[in-house]
């Protein structure tokens, strides 16, 4: 605990031993000094919690669990201020308090009341307005939208309405305040009274805060002609303001739509003359360029670039007046002409490209080509810039021919020819970055990146694996010069990903230092692939990061709103209440906390604690789905990956819905084994019961069915699952990682987990039947047992073969062997429980056969059939585990065995092949940890068998 100052809490004085026996790892001392000290002070928080870590150490999870339960309540903070209230009923501090605590809980209508309570004890706007914002939160959370129109926001209104005839209204927030109310009731004219009266003269914090209301307002009330005025007003002010620019060309079509014409006499409108016609909005766009052209200093890009857009607007409609504006390359040559030295000069012409007809993609790279200023070729052929501007001409030529699909068109060769160009000229940039800081990017990184995705198109078109391995190494060796650069960590990322190896993306994903929401738009690049590849340790990590995330949003979101209303910041509000539902539907919060859970019970269950015991302590429930499917956010940043890719190349809105479509049915069948787990441990805990009639009495019956039910939408999700594996959807490279579901179908683990776990199904039949009525359910169960050992048996053998080999001169990879054998581990783990819950059953069983046949004197001594065929099961896991180790070691002595030094790298410098050698190296020794980590969960799981005697 942090020392206050040189005064020593008695409280530290009193803690310090526990800290220092847990410190030690003597947990039971930690709990009895605990207990001492809970005797004599028995609120004091700090020491329940260390008592219940002590617990949770001592495998006492139920009683640490209960113990953390009385802590983390929020809500019992509001019964003090409300008990302090009523002794002090005065007092502004405890009101205050009690209205932030209401607030921390979300408590609206009890806001509502502490507001007005405190504005007449102290009548302060804000705590009057703290009392209208909680009703316009009520409306805003009400289930009844038409209880939201028609009682909370009209009382919100009239209540703001009051103020205003008393001229009582005082700040900005105020004004914010009634705007938004007008504008959630769907009252623009009278919001729109209120921005142009004396009130908006109050918008002052944000710059053209009134302007933007006004714009907003005509449009939502389709007064196109004051929009039009509007906009060009702004835009004679400022034209490059681009925000004016769409606004003015919207209004200008629907003008035209509407046939508009000036009113004889007067003004246009209350804002001023209107351009009604394409002729009119064109001589304004020119007089702009005219303006900056005239200018010596700097020019503009706005006005420039509403020429394009403008051409772009009117060749979509199909208008002649587009030849007036001139030729689509003149213009876009011109446009590079004068801001070709800037980063963005790409991002603003790739989005006009389509402009130009395709015969003309050459010429137009050609006549831009004209325009960088290179210096005398050397020996290698190349002409380099003499500076940062050229360079960055330059590299922005480059960037649209890939942009045209010029790059994609080369052959290998030309190919080849192009990566060479890239990384001479990214090599020849470096030195402008001599003196750069190590958080600066060098000027000619994009050169480096470019060539690495050129050899991502020659891996993926021609199936070449050492493409791929020459794009690590190009990449490894951009981040060597460039240690910041979050492109090159992405990339570098996703390729080690799609080869199998995660050790190296845990540091690339820790680099990136990703913050807040990034957990959640990105966090995927990370979650998708731990598991799978065998690195449990770092799986569990990256689920934390992300859930640690997700769960401090909450108490983070309330923290916000409170600092909200304290400051006035009322339209923000809904925007954290908005970002906190946003956080609490994703699809990746969703995936994250169900894959936590699953690998949890495969390191853990039956080998740390019983499978029951696991199950309790997530609190996991079979009955219970806490997924909102109906309200699910896809998050995921997409776009997260720097590409000049041609539009045919890029991802389409048919990929976004159908990587959505996948990512929620494999969600789902993950969700589904992970209940039926928890249903499986829950018939586990029961005692045997003698007849069906008591069975349903205890309750039992009732966990049969959620088991069958939870079963059958299993099958179901399965049957839609083979339906979408079918269609082989592929993505672009750069875009979403394919789920585990093809995979997961191929090798057949999907089936034989459902098959293990329906066999639970008949055995619960078997319980409630006995052992004597049974013969035909228990041949039924022996059957069972053996098409899962051969289920089992195939998806073992698709996990054989070599991992990493080396052929001459080259190394080829085979990653799906080792999520094969990811799945072979995960399903074995589900058997396994799927077999120690025969067992469970099977004992008391067989104990009242061996009574029965004692009393009756019976010299029959067979062993009933369900008995023989468990023991034939536990035999062939036995021998799956030992095949499964046997194959581990294999691989792990013919990785180890792999000199990749010798490997001989041609057409290399000697400093490439050494970032490229670095690559494999890292490839090797990931694969080697994610079989260890596997062995090592095998073996532990080949020890749980031994427990399997009945």
């Amino acid at each position: 605990m942090a020392a206050r100052g040189h005064v020593q809490d008695p409280n530290d004085r009193r803690l310090r031993p526990i800290y220092d026996y847990l410190d030690n790892g003597n947990n039971k001392m930690a709990i009895q000094q605990a207990d001492k000290l809970l005797k004599k002070h028995k609120d004091l928080h700090c020491a329940k919690v260390l008592k219940a870590i002590g617990l949770q150490r001592t495998g006492k999870q139920d009683e640490a669990f209960s113990l953390a339960q009385e802590m983390h309540r929020p809500e019992l903070v509001t019964k003090l201020y409300e008990a302090a209230v009523k002794k002090v009923p005065l007092s502004e501090e405890y009101h205050s308090h009690l209205f932030m605590a209401y607030a921390r809980v979300g408590e609206y209508k009890k806001m509502q009341q502490a507001g007005m309570a405190l504005y007449k004890i102290v009548p302060k706007n804000p705590y009057y307005f703290w009392s209208v914002m909680s009703l316009v939160m009520q409306a805003i959370s009400a289930q009844d939208e038409k209880l939201a129109q028609t009682m909370f926001l009209p009382l919100a209104e009239r209540m703001v309405e009051k103020m205003v005839k008393e001229e009582k209204i005082e700040a900005e927030a105020e004004v914010q305040l009634y705007f938004m109310i007008l504008e959630r009731l769907g009252k623009y004219v009278e919001a729109l009274e209120v921005i142009r009266g004396p009130l908006g003269e109050k918008l002052t914090s944000e710059l053209q805060s009134r302007e933007n209301k006004c714009m907003m307002l005509y449009q939502q009330l389709q007064r196109w002609p004051e929009c039009n005025a509007l906009a060009h007003k702004l835009l004679l002010k400022n034209p490059d303001d681009w925000q004016f620019y769409p606004s003015y060309f919207d209004s200008l079509f629907h003008l035209m739509d509407q046939s508009w014409s000036p009113p004889e006499e007067g003004e246009h409108c209350s804002e001023g003359s209107v351009h009604h016609t394409v002729a009119d909005v064109v001589r304004f766009v020119e007089d702009r360029i005219k303006g900056e052209d005239g200018k010596e200093s700097h020019s503009l890009r706005g006005p420039y670039l509403a020429r394009l857009e403008l051409m772009h607007r009117l060749r979509k409609r199909g208008c002649p007046e587009e030849s007036l504006l001139g030729e689509p390359l003149e213009l876009m040559v011109q446009f590079f002409e004068k801001f070709g030295d800037k980063p963005c000069c790409i991002t603003d012409l790739k989005i006009y490209l389509h402009l130009l007809s395709p015969e003309l993609h050459v010429q137009f790279i050609n006549r831009l080509s004209e325009a960088v200023p290179l210096g005398e070729r050397g020996e290698e052929g190349f002409a380099f810039p003499e500076d940062t501007k050229a360079l960055q001409r330059h590299l922005c030529v480059c960037e649209l021919s890939r942009a045209l699909g010029l790059h994609h068109s080369l052959d290998v060769d030309g190919k080849l020819q192009l990566i060479a160009e890239l990384k001479a000229h990214y090599h020849h940039g470096l030195k402008f970055g001599n003196s750069a800081l190590k958080t600066e990017l060098q000027f000619s990184d994009m050169y480096c990146l470019m060539a690495a995705h050129v050899y991502v198109d020659l891996w993926t078109d021609t199936g070449d694996e050492n493409m791929a391995w020459q794009c690590l190494g190009v990449l490894e060796e951009g981040l060597s010069h460039s240690p910041s650069n979050a492109q090159f960590k992405l990339l570098l990322l996703l390729l080690y990903c799609r080869l199998g190896a995660f050790e190296p993306v845990v540091d690339l994903y820790s680099s990136l230092d990703a913050k807040h929401v990034q957990h959640d738009t990105i966090g995927f690049l990370l979650t998708r692939y731990a598991e799978p590849l065998g690195q449990f340790a770092a799986a569990s990590q990256s689920c934390n990061f992300s859930l640690r995330f997700f769960h401090s949003n909450q108490k983070d979101t309330s923290e916000y709103i409170i600092q909200a209303y304290k400051y006035g910041a009322f339209e923000k509000i809904p925007e954290f209440i908005a970002l906190r539902n946003r956080l609490n539907q994703s699809l990746h919060f969703a995936q994250v906390r169900t894959e936590r859970m699953l690998l949890d019970l495969f390191l853990e269950a039956d080998i740390v604690l019983s499978l029951e015991e696991s199950v309790k302590a997530m609190s996991l429930s079979a009955e219970e789905d806490d997924i909102p499917w109906d309200n699910m956010r896809d998050n995921r940043d997409l776009t997260v990956f720097t590409s000049w890719d041609p539009k045919e190349r890029q991802l389409t809105d048919d990929h976004r819905r159908q990587s959505l479509e996948e990512e929620l049915v494999w969600l789902r069948i993950r969700s589904l084994t992970l209940r039926l787990l928890a249903s499986l441990a829950a018939a586990g805990h029961t005692p045997s019961q003698q007849n069906s009639q008591m069975t349903n009495e205890n309750g039992i019956g009732d966990k049969a069915s959620v088991h069958s039910t939870l079963l059958s939408q299993l099958n179901q999700t399965l049957q839609t699952a083979a339906q979408m594996a079918e269609k082989c959807i592929k993505y672009p490279f750069l875009g979403p990682p394919s789920t585990r579901l093809a995979q997961a179908l191929s090798c057949g683990s999907c089936q034989c987990q459902a098959a293990a776990l329906q066999l639970s199904v008949h055995l619960q039949e078997l319980e409630t039947v006995g052992l004597d009525e049974s013969s035909e359910l228990q041949t039924q169960i022996c059957n069972g047992f053996k098409t899962v050992v051969v289920q089992l048996q195939e998806i073992l053998n698709k996990c054989k073969g070599d991992l990493l080999e080396m052929k001459e001169t080259k190394l080829k990879t085979q990653p799906s062997l080792l999520e094969n054998l990811i799945f072979f581990v995960e399903t074995m783990c589900i058997v396994l429980w799927m077999a120690s819950y025969c067992a469970k059953i099977l004992r008391p069983l067989k104990t009242s056969l061996q009574k029965k046949k004692k009393k009756k004197k019976d010299a029959n001594t067979a062993l009933p059939v369900v008995v023989c065929g468990f023991q034939e099961l536990t035999g062939s896991l036995q021998d799956l585990l030992m095949q499964a180790l046997e194959h581990i070691k294999g691989q792990e002595a013919g990785l180890t065995a792999l000199k990749l030094a010798s490997l001989t790298l041609e057409g290399f410098t000697q400093e490439e092949a050494s970032f490229t050698k670095a690559a494999m190296d890292k490839v090797q020794s990931s694969y080697l940890r994610s079989l260890q980590e596997v062995g090592d969960l095998l073996k532990k799981r080949a020890e749980t068998l031994k427990n399997f005697k009945i």
